[in-house]
């Protein structure tokens, strides 16, 4: 399946590892390192002006004027977090 991440970008939907809320980048040290790493090896595409979310592949890094919940429903992650959440009451420790 294909995601249409804006900005004229559309990436495979199992090539994500995470998408995050560009806010929260400025809060973590090892977001801010592995962001400097991956913008010296020129693998971050998009403008950060406007930057909603980060959006992180093993091969590349995405800037996205796209919010997180819109870019979930297009994914359908929050459909396997749904049911995660029902099957964690099934099982007994």
């Amino acid at each position: 399946m294909f995601i249409h991440i804006g900005n004229g970008n559309v990436i495979q939907s199992k090539d994500v590892i995470a998408i995050i809320d560009y806010q929260s980048i400025s809060s973590s040290v090892i977001m801010g390192e592995m962001i400097k790493a991956w913008k010296k090896e020129k693998k971050i595409v998009g403008p950060k002006s406007n930057a909603k979310s980060v959006i992180v592949t093993e091969n590349q890094i995405y800037y996205t004027t796209v919010s997180v919940s819109t870019l979930k429903k297009r994914t359908g992650i929050t459909q396997g977090i749904s049911n995660e959440q029902d099957f964690s009451d099934e099982i007994s420790l």
